[in-house]
């Protein structure tokens, strides 16, 4: 009896060593930390001659507990084509870091979402593209109709869903930055 009562106790300790050995062949998780975008500057540049107009967000904190400054440098004009870029800044590093190099450099993992109020009439294009065809949406093309005002979204999100539809509810993924901008066609 002391025999399998020795055996039995041997079995046991040697389960315990197996169950909490550790695994050498583990490949620990990269973390790829969310950047702080601080600015997003969109710059609307006229196909024909004209005024660029400025949409800017700033939230210098970062982290949207502190003021948002949006500025609008001037309305757009009424049957135009606008060349449209985004810039995103983190302004708590000095000097400001350029996240739009990341944003554009990992662009598998982003996409730029715009959406247009109803009663705004406006449209927006894709004009850059992931490697694999999808939109990126740094770049863009917006074309204005008759005269209108409302608000246009930009949202960046990562990790969306690629290939989507277009919109949010289809996108899946974070939100990395949101800006909302009141903006009036003369």
């Amino acid at each position: 009896m002391k025999k399998i009562k020795l055996f039995s106790a041997l079995v046991l300790a040697g389960s315990l060593f197996v169950a909490c050995s550790d695994d050498d062949d583990s490949t620990p998780e990269i973390v790829n930390e969310e950047e702080i975008i601080t600015t997003v500057t969109v710059t609307l540049s006229p196909e024909d001659d004209g005024a660029d107009v400025t949409l800017q967000l700033q939230d210098l904190d970062g982290d949207g507990s502190g003021e948002q400054v949006y500025t609008v440098s001037g309305s757009l004009v009424a049957n135009m084509v606008y060349d449209g870029s985004i810039v995103l800044l983190n302004e708590t590093e000095s000097p400001a870091e350029d996240i739009t190099e990341e944003v554009e450099e990992e662009s598998d993992e982003h996409q730029f979402f715009y959406t247009v109020e109803s009663g705004l009439d406006l449209t927006t294009e894709y004009a850059n593209f992931d490697g694999d065809g999808n939109p990126l949406g740094t770049k863009f093309t917006l074309t204005t109709g008759e005269a209108s005002s409302g608000t246009l979204t930009f949202t960046l999100r990562h990790e969306p869903t690629k290939p989507n539809d277009g919109t949010l509810a289809d996108a899946g993924g974070e939100t990395d930055v949101e800006a909302m901008f009141s903006v009036e066609i003369e």
